[in-house]
């Protein structure tokens, strides 16, 4: 089982926009025949083979193996990965691109397509892919975020700047700084 698959085929999105596809595939974490996906769903096996039948055809979905259950032949299917993620390309781009304006939440949409496309293509039959992810918040006062998005500009300038060159193995950064959302209190 992949870690994750980029759907970037229409019908392969199609398929997997049906709430009872959601569940059965959910279900083919682990591997289980039609059989014990409907019971544990409390569906027919009919309808379960069904969706699974979709699934497979997507390539979401892979059969496994087969086993004998009172004489009758039964596939055991899982999913093909744990998580699935759908390319920004399947819906397309609408409108022009804006003018590129870094302080633009359009911009990091366009940084994160971009950042999802490149994961994508990696070659995970590598048996390292040196990767870090850094998630944190950070708090600044209304009057002071102009002086902290320019200090962390700086900051990742001289970052470029001193592991810069044409030597050595090239890696993407993205850095993604966008106002949080507070609930109410």
């Amino acid at each position: 089982m992949r870690d994750i698959l980029y759907l970037d085929q229409l019908e392969q999105a199609e398929t997997l926009l049906k709430p009872a596809r959601v569940d059965v595939l959910r279900q083919l974490a682990e591997p289980r025949s039609c059989t014990e996906v409907a019971a544990a769903l409390g569906q027919t096996p009919q309808r379960v083979h069904y969706h699974v039948k979709k699934l497979v055809e997507a390539g979401v979905v892979t059969q496994v193996s087969d086993r004998r259950v009172r004489g009758v032949t039964e596939g055991v299917f899982q999913a093909t990965a744990r998580s699935y993620w759908l390319s920004p390309a399947l819906v397309g781009r609408i409108g022009t691109r804006r003018e590129r304006d870094e302080l633009n939440l359009g911009h990091l949409l366009d940084l994160v397509e971009q950042v999802q496309v490149d994961i994508a293509a990696l070659d995970r039959s590598r048996p390292e892919l040196p990767s870090v992810g850094v998630a944190g918040e950070i708090r600044v006062a209304p009057e002071h975020r102009a002086e902290f998005l320019a200090d962390l500009r700086t900051t990742l300038q001289e970052l470029f700047t001193r592991h810069g060159g044409a030597e050595g193995d090239a890696f993407s950064l993205v850095v993604a700084c966008y106002p949080k959302e507070t609930p109410d209190d």
